[in-house]
């Protein structure tokens, strides 16, 4: 019998981007855009950016096996603040459930982005520190695309 297990977890991650809040929430609103710094290894990548849309980010665990992250837009206040939803998946079976927050505030002629996840874990498929690291590796890569642009 499989042990069952459930683990919460929040955390806040905050970057400052040179690039107004315009631009910065730009490149989470427009799928190409988003996809060379979310999503660049996933040629299956899906992203319907609207009150309601859906979010498809797939990828591999080191042994192979498939993940899938499915994302719905709860909440979007353009150039300030987007709220969604994500279901993780890992090998077919639902790992984590989670609610993210993004903030867009002004700062200067920057941005400084405030990120807020809250998040429950299933049966240890995944960990918290692990979502958070790479989760911040996404906001860094972001950063780097605002910079080539």
């Amino acid at each position: 019998m499989t042990e069952h297990s459930v683990k919460h977890s929040t955390f806040t991650l905050e970057r400052t981007y040179s690039a107004p809040p315009a631009k910065v929430f730009a490149a989470w609103a427009d799928r190409d855009t988003k996809a060379k710094w979310f999503a660049a290894d996933d040629p299956a990548y899906t992203l319907d950016f609207r009150l309601g849309g859906t979010e498809a980010a797939h990828g591999r665990t080191d042994d192979g096996a498939q993940i899938v992250a499915e994302s719905v837009y709860r909440d979007i206040l353009t150039d300030e603040r987007i709220v969604y939803t994500t279901s993780l998946f890992g090998r077919g079976v639902l790992a984590t459930v989670s609610v993210t927050t993004v903030e867009f505030v002004p700062d200067g002629t920057g941005t400084q982005l405030v990120l807020t996840e809250q998040g429950t874990f299933l049966d240890d498929q995944e960990h918290p520190e692990w979502r958070e690291q790479g989760t911040g590796g996404w906001l860094d890569a972001l950063g780097r695309e605002l910079g080539q642009s």
